[in-house]
């Protein structure tokens, strides 16, 4: 086995409709905090918390152009290709099962989805798949529930904790703010102005903003 191949390997989820530059920035931030071997971007299929996304293809080929330039980003369809709804959970744990009991894994979430924790199907199981590295606001305390405040405290660690253990540690991740979220932008999108395009051209790699404009997708 290889340095590499004990090195924790991170996923970054959701529906990327489109991804921009607050998903990219997490990754990188958790590649270097963490020391990832790499980061599976997992777009969601049928989400279930949501409704009827972009088209797949889409989504996956603009993935593949926000992320093209660095080598340790790859796109993993797996969610795609199932049928039915998309659940983190039975994603990390085929993962799990591909990887073996020993390797790091690390689910990257960002501060909202944080919030919003316990509402996903079977939560309180993803600690016992991965290890959670959540993007942290400074004022985040303040808007936890008291259960997620308290699981967060029960489980919460530090980077090297990561290493030490396949799954079971909560680790923040210091990340300068980014101010854009897919809702945004798809709203920016749809109104179409000069003042708008401007304004949406800073929050996605210019690749993919291309790509929209090709295929006057959010339009």
């Amino acid at each position: 086995m290889t340095p590499d191949d004990r090195r924790p390997i991170g996923l970054l989820g959701g529906s990327f409709d489109p991804i921009h530059v607050g998903h990219v920035q997490l990754a990188r931030d958790a590649m270097l905090q963490l020391d990832l071997a790499r980061v599976l971007f997992v777009p969601a299929g049928l989400a279930w918390q949501k409704g009827p996304p972009a088209d797949a293809t889409h989504r996956a080929r603009m993935i593949e152009l926000a992320i093209a330039d660095e080598p340790r980003f790859a796109l993993d369809r797996r969610e795609l290709e199932r049928p039915g709804p998309s659940f983190t959970v039975d994603t990390l744990r085929q993962l799990r099962q591909e990887v073996g009991a020993a390797r790091p894994l690390v689910l990257l979430i960002g501060a909202d989805q944080f919030e919003r924790l316990d509402t996903w199907h079977r939560w309180e199981q993803l600690i016992e798949l991965a290890h959670l590295g959540v993007a942290e606001r400074p004022d985040q305390t303040a808007g936890l529930k008291p259960q997620l405040a308290a699981w967060r405290a029960r489980h919460r660690g530090s980077a090297a904790d990561v290493a030490l253990r396949p799954a079971g540690v909560l680790v923040p991740i210091a990340m300068k703010p980014v101010e854009c979220s897919s809702t945004q932008i798809r709203a920016l999108l749809g109104a179409a102005s000069a003042g708008n395009a401007a304004s949406v051209a800073p929050l996605l790699a210019p690749t993919v903003l291309g790509y929209i404009r090709r295929h006057r997708l959010y339009s």
